[in-house]
Formats: C-alpha cells, sequence, structure tokens
C-alpha cells in the first residue's frame, strides 16, 4: 500500500470541497489502486496546516469556517505560506486551487512552477496562469517529466479536455461551441423566465452566492475566454493567449432584447466559440430546443470532429464540490499512470 501524499494549495470554497471529496472517496481509491490518499500540507493566503503523517479532512474544514485561519489547526498549524509551504513537507501531488488572477496568473504560476521543478505532479482548477503562459507551463511539466492536469479549469464537472483528449483521440477536433459559464447562464436563464432586468438579475445572483461581489470576470466574458484559451491550446492545437479572443459580455443585454428574442424562438446565451478560424466569446442568439437550451448554472458543449460528428456534454459548470470532483478525476489519472500498485 503506498502513500500519495497531497499538498492543497488555496482553502477557500474548491480546497475545501477537495478535502470533502477526498475524505468521501479515499477508501474507494484505496481499495481500487492500492493507493492511500494522505493530505500532508494546506495553505491558504496567509497560513497553513502541516503533518507529514496526514491531516484530518473534516477538521480542516472545521478550522478554516470556524477561525479563519489554518494556522489554527491542533498542533500542525503554522504561519508558513506561499512557495514556502512546497518546501515544509515532502508531498507527490500540488492540489492548485487558489484563486484565478488573469494579470499576472500569481502566485498560481509560481506554485506550479516550483512543484514542477520539485519533481511533483500538479492538478489545477485555475485559469489564469493557462490563459496567459499554457506554452511554458506544458514546457515546464514536459522538461521535469511530471503530470500536469486541468480539467477542472473549463467547465467544472462537465468533462470536455479529457473527453478530447482520452475518449476521442482518433479524431481531430475541428471546433468547440459551448456555453462555459455557468454564472451568466443563471442570470440569462432568469432574465428569460421571470422577465427581469439584468440589474435586479445580477443582484438575485450574488444574494444567493452565484454570482461574485465583483462579478466582473463572469458578466464580462473574461472566466469564458480564458477558458476558450484553454480549449484552444490543449485540445485544438491553436498556440492562442488571451488577448487572441474576442470577447463581450453580457452587461448590455436588456430584458426587451430577451423578450424579442423569445417571440422569434430563440434564446440568448453566452457562447464561446474555439476554432482555427475564430477564438470568440459574446452573446448570441440560440434556438429554443436545441442543445444550447440548458438553464440554471449548466455548462455545454459541442465538440466538432472529423470521423465522430458533433458530440454535445452538458455539466454542472460551478460548484465547489463538483470543480474538487473534476480535480479528483484528474488526480486519479495521475494515480493510473505512475501509483497503482
Amino acid at each position: 500500500m503506498k502513500d500519495l501524499r497531497l499538498c492543497i494549495m488555496g482553502f477557500g470554497a474548491v480546497g475545501q470541497g477537495l478535502a470533502k471529496v477526498v475524505l468521501l472517496k479515499k477508501e474507494n481509491i484505496k481499495e481500487l489502486y492500492g493507493v492511500e490518499l494522505k493530505i500532508v500540507s494546506v495553505a491558504d493566503s496567509s497560513t497553513s496546516a502541516i503533518s507529514s503523517d496526514g491531516l484530518d479532512e473534516e477538521e480542516l474544514i472545521r478550522v478554516k469556517n470556524e477561525t479563519g485561519k489554518l494556522s489554527n489547526y491542533p498542533e500542525y498549524g503554522s504561519d508558513i505560506s506561499g512557495l514556502d509551504v512546497l518546501d515544509a513537507c515532502d508531498y507527490d501531488v500540488l492540489l492548485e486551487a487558489v484563486p484565478t488572477n488573469i494579470d499576472d496568473a500569481e502566485p498560481a504560476k509560481s506554485l506550479t512552477l516550483k512543484a514542477f521543478k520539485q519533481g511533483k505532479d500538479v492538478v489545477t482548477s485555475n485559469k489564469g496562469h493557462l490563459a496567459l503562459f499554457y506554452d511554458e507551463l506544458l514546457d515546464a511539466a514536459m522538461k521535469n517529466n511530471v503530470i500536469f492536469k486541468f480539467e477542472a479549469s473549463v467547465g467544472g464537472t462537465m468533462p470536455i479536455i479529457n473527453l478530447a483528449q482520452e475518449t476521442l483521440p482518433a479524431n481531430k477536433v475541428e471546433s468547440i461551441v459551448g456555453i462555459l459559464n455557468g454564472t451568466t447562464n443563471y442570470i440569462l436563464s432568469r432574465m428569460t423566465s421571470e422577465g427581469t432586468s439584468y440589474k435586479n438579475t445580477l443582484k438575485e445572483s450574488q444574494q444567493l452566492g452565484i454570482a461574485e461581489t465583483d462579478p466582473t470576470q463572469d458578466v464580462e466574458g473574461i472566466d469564458a475566454a480564458c477558458k476558450t484559451v484553454i480549449l484552444a491550446n490543449s485540445v485544438l492545437g491553436i498556440p492562442a493567449k488571451y488577448e487572441d479572443v474576442k470577447v463581450k459580455g453580457i452587461s448590455n443585454i436588456t430584458s426587451e432584447a430577451i423578450y424579442l428574442a423569445d417571440k422569434e424562438g430563440y434564446l440568448i446565451k453566452l457562447i464561446a466559440e474555439v476554432s482555427k478560424d475564430n477564438l470568440e466569446v459574446s452573446p448570441r442568439l440560440v434556438k429554443k430546443g436545441s442543445a444550447f437550451d440548458i438553464n440554471g448554472t449548466l455548462n455545454m458543449a459541442t465538440v466538432t470532429t472529423d470521423l465522430s460528428g458533433k458530440v454535445t456534454v452538458r455539466g454542472i459548470g460551478a460548484g465547489s464540490v463538483e470543480t474538487a470532483a473534476a480535480m479528483l478525476t484528474d488526480l486519479i489519472h495521475v494515480i493510473r499512470e505512475k501509483y497503482k500498485a
């Protein structure tokens, strides 16, 4: 039986979701793969908890929620933070879940590159470093002979990167068109069903915790544009960067526009298109009853291939446990590749 030592960087919603899914699934993974998952270090923005013997998942969540700082974890809490956490305890896989930063991709970029240099595999839910430095990160992973997985960075629990790379490898993917942001889909769905204004619907979404206090990345299409870059590089082999994507958000969509579209049998959705001819995120008219007719925080994508035609997938595109589930799927890929008994 091998211990697989995990370091979780970022202990917000997704990081706590990781602790939950590890607790829920570690016995199954032990039985299936002969590997025992052990969380040996966890860090929030300024503190950490570190123990080579392993940390208790439920206690980590309790301490963070009740005190706000992992340094209050009994016996093993510390003020070590940032890159220093990666030196403080030996680990096998970095689970990186810090907030996305599309300005300079920090601290995710530095954490990932340092883990690679230490010979560690990395699973991430982050978009910023991939959208800005995709080639650099993939080259570094290859140079250091480590695995780098990032399914959770695009569609939450909706499989899209792994679908294209592992389920459809005989196919050439010609394009991907879909709804890649759950927050905007929720807002547009509510505006359609309730006839409410953008401003009021956004406020409701924030009250429900679906939209962030600062919703700019979602409603202005920035989040979907980052995902477009990741799909362009990872699935279609297009060496795209964030500035290559034409981006328009939904903040100017009116209830009148949605009403007029509805009368003609159409919906307005924020659509991402990934193809060699077009990298774009923008509101578009889609037919009612089509694959794009989804509500709430669902995501969907239609993958057009040369041999298999169109393959459409959909799934929950947001949520801490859902995103963590996608990261756990990537972790299982690492286990199958390197650690299975």
